[in-house]
C-alpha cells in the first residue's frame, strides 16, 4: 500500500497554534463506521455517545519539560531535547546544532545549575550524555526546561499545563497524548456518573511520533519503539467490559497501541511492562478496541494510517476532506474525532 494514499491538502491556517480557551469546547467529529455517517458536535457532547458499561482507556503519561537551551564553553548556543533516560543521570538526547557537539563536549544550562558531558555520539546522530547538578533533576527541569512542542507549532506556549492532560501522572513523555487534552475533570466526573469505567495505561510518547514516513510503501516503514505498562486493576476493568459485551474505547492512538500490543485473541489484556513497535495500518484486525477518540493527524503519518485501519481508508479520507471544508483545527492543539 502506497504512503501517498494517505495524503490530503491542508491549508496552513488550519494547524492549531494555541490551545482553545476551555478544553472541552473544541469541536468533535463523530464517525459511525456501520452507518458511514459524520456528525459535527462539541467535545463535551461526547456524553451522548457513551453508554453504561463502556470502558474508556486513557494514557496517564506526563510530558517532561524536555527542551533545554544552553551553551558550550566557547559561548556557542546549544539546544537539547531529552529523548529517554538510559540509566540514572545518563540520557539519550537530540542536539542542535549537532555537528560540533562531539564526545567530551561540555554544555552548561540555566547559569550552571545543570551541566552535561557528551559521553558518546550514537549511530542515529543523537548523543549519550551525563548530567551533573545539585538537587532533584525533575525540579531543575521544571525551572529551566521548556515544553517540547511539535515542530509545526510556532507559537510559544503561555501555560505549560496546557500541553498536559488533566490526568497526567507518570513523567517520561517527550510529547503529549493529545487526544486526552480535551478532557476536563468535570467532564470525566460526568462520564463516570453515566456508568462508564475509566482505565489507565502508561505509554511514554517518544519524539518518533513526529517522524515522517520516508518510504514509498507502508510495509517498508520501520516503526519507532515506545515503553509502556498497564496495571492489573486497569486490565481487569478492560476485561470486564470485553467479557460483558460492552465497548472498550481508547483515548488516543497511544492507548490503542498499548491495548493492541498486549491483547490476546479474545481481546483480553493483563498486567504488562514492555516496549512496543506495533504498526497498525489498513488490513489490521483489531482485537481489543471498539472505538477511538483521536485528533486530526498529519498527512502520510503512521497515525492517520492507524485511524484508517479502524474506520476504513476511504471513509477517513472523506472525513478529513470534510474537516478541512468545515475549518476544523488540526494536530496537537486541534479538534477531535470519535470513531465508533
Amino acid at each position: 500500500m502506497k504512503v501517498s494514499e494517505f495524503n490530503y491538502d491542508l491549508p496552513e491556517e488550519l494547524i492549531a497554534q494555541t490551545p482553545i480557551a476551555k478544553r472541552d469546547t473544541s469541536r468533535l467529529m463523530v464517525l459511525n463506521r456501520k452507518k458511514q455517517t459524520m456528525e459535527h458536535k462539541i467535545f463535551k457532547d461526547i456524553l451522548e455517545f457513551l453508554r453504561p458499561g463502556d470502558c474508556l482507556v486513557r494514557n496517564n503519561t506526563k510530558v517532561i519539560p524536555a527542551r533545554l537551551y544552553g551553551e558550550k564553553d566557547t559561548g556557542a548556543k546549544v539546544e537539547f531535547l531529552l529523548l529517554h533516560q538510559i540509566e540514572g543521570d545518563i540520557w539519550e538526547v537530540m542536539v542542535r546544532p549537532g555537528r560540533k557537539i562531539l564526545q567530551g563536549a561540555q554544555i552548561v544550562f540555566g547559569d550552571g545549575i545543570l551541566k552535561a558531558t557528551v559521553l558518546e555520539v550514537l549511530e542515529n546522530g543523537n548523543r549519550k550524555v551525563q548530567f551533573t547538578y545539585q538537587g532533584i533533576f525533575n525540579e531543575i527541569l521544571e525551572q529551566i526546561g521548556m515544553m517540547p512542542l511539535p515542530p509545526y507549532i510556532k507559537e510559544r506556549l503561555k501555560e505549560k499545563d496546557r500541553y498536559q492532560t488533566v490526568y497526567a501522572k507518570y513523567e517520561g513523555s517527550a510529547a503529549a497524548p493529545t487526544a486526552g487534552l480535551h478532557f476536563t475533570q468535570e467532564l470525566l466526573e460526568e462520564i463516570k456518573k453515566q456508568g462508564v469505567e475509566i482505565a489507565n495505561v502508561t505509554l511514554h510518547v517518544g519524539i518518533g511520533t513526529f517522524r515522517p514516513v520516508k518510504v514509498e510503501t507502508i510495509e517498508e516503514h520501520d516503526m519507532h519503539s515506545e515503553h509502556f505498562y498497564i496495571k492489573q486493576e486497569d486490565a481487569d476493568k478492560i476485561n470486564k467490559a470485553k467479557q460483558s459485551g460492552n465497548r472498550v474505547i481508547a483515548i488516543g492512538t497511544t492507548s490503542c497501541r498499548v491495548l493492541e500490543s498486549i491483547a490476546d485473541e479474545q481481546g483480553l489484556v493483563k498486567q504488562t511492562e514492555a516496549d512496543t513497535k506495533i504498526f497498525i495500518y489498513p488490513g489490521y484486525q483489531f482485537k481489543c478496541i471498539d472505538g477511538l477518540i483521536t485528533n486530526f493527524h498529519l498527512p502520510e503519518s503512521t497515525l492517520i494510517m492507524l485511524v484508517s485501519a479502524l474506520a476504513g481508508k476511504d471513509f477517513v479520507m472523506r472525513a478529513y476532506e470534510e474537516a478541512v471544508k468545515e475549518k476544523y483545527r488540526f494536530f496537537s492543539f486541534g479538534d477531535a474525532m470519535l470513531i465508533q
